[in-house]
């Protein structure tokens, strides 16, 4: 009897776990069903939210921003850095960029204070005043992705590395980026960063790029 017992155990326990194992992969292509199922439901409702805040924001820009950026005090400012820093290597950007960094947090912060104390920069800081909290910054860069004046501190000199940059100045003119919306932390205001090329007037060529900060819930 032991035996015969023992010979059942032995035929049952490999079935017993085979129709475990398709229990629980039977259960892991439901959930993973699922989630591809709600995924792709949600997909369309968060481009259509996307795309709310874009429609107005273009507007914003066309009619606030557009108008003032072939105004001498940009394009010249722009062009001017451009000259001065046509030669810069990426080893030069980079420590440009880390001096800037170091010195954001500190009292002495001669780069930082310089290029806050340009004309464009006041400039720029007066375009965001007479916003009434719908700009929350504005930052012009060159055409390596330094920064040539703008309204607020910002946490770094060079924006190259990132698509504010590289998605619009790299792509040529006529161009305008939108990042995603979100809530800023310190403002809890729902924020949207949108940059757009900066071209020479005259000629049309592409020369820089600006990054506007624009309040959603005063739009």
């Amino acid at each position: 009897m032991q035996l015969s017992w023992g010979v059942q155990g032995a035929d049952l326990k490999p079935a017993a776990v085979h129709l475990k194992t398709e229990e629980m992969s039977l259960m892991i292509k439901h959930a993973l069903l699922s989630l591809v199922i709600a995924c792709a439901a949600a997909a369309p409702v968060a481009a259509l939210a996307e795309d709310a805040h874009v429609a107005p924001v273009r507007k914003f820009i066309a009619s606030k921003i557009q108008p003032w950026l072939t105004d001498p005090i940009v394009i010249e400012a722009i062009k001017e850095q451009n000259a001065k820093h046509a030669y810069l290597s990426q080893a030069d950007i980079e420590k440009l960029d880390l001096a800037w960094r170091a010195q954001v947090t500190t009292a002495n912060r001669p780069l930082v204070d310089e290029v806050l104390g340009r004309e464009i920069s006041k400039f720029l800081a007066q375009k965001q005043e007479l916003s009434r909290g719908m700009i929350s910054e504005l930052f012009v860069m060159d055409s390596k992705g330094l920064n040539v004046g703008q309204s607020e501190v910002t946490s770094d000199y060079w924006q190259g590395d990132e698509a504010k940059w590289r998605q619009t100045y790299s792509a040529g003119p006529d161009v305008i980026y939108f990042d995603r919306a979100a809530i800023d932390e310190s403002s809890q205001a729902l924020q949207l960063q949108a940059s757009l090329t900066i071209s020479d007037p005259q000629t049309g060529e592409a020369i820089g790029a600006i990054t506007i900060g624009i309040n959603l819930d005063l739009l």
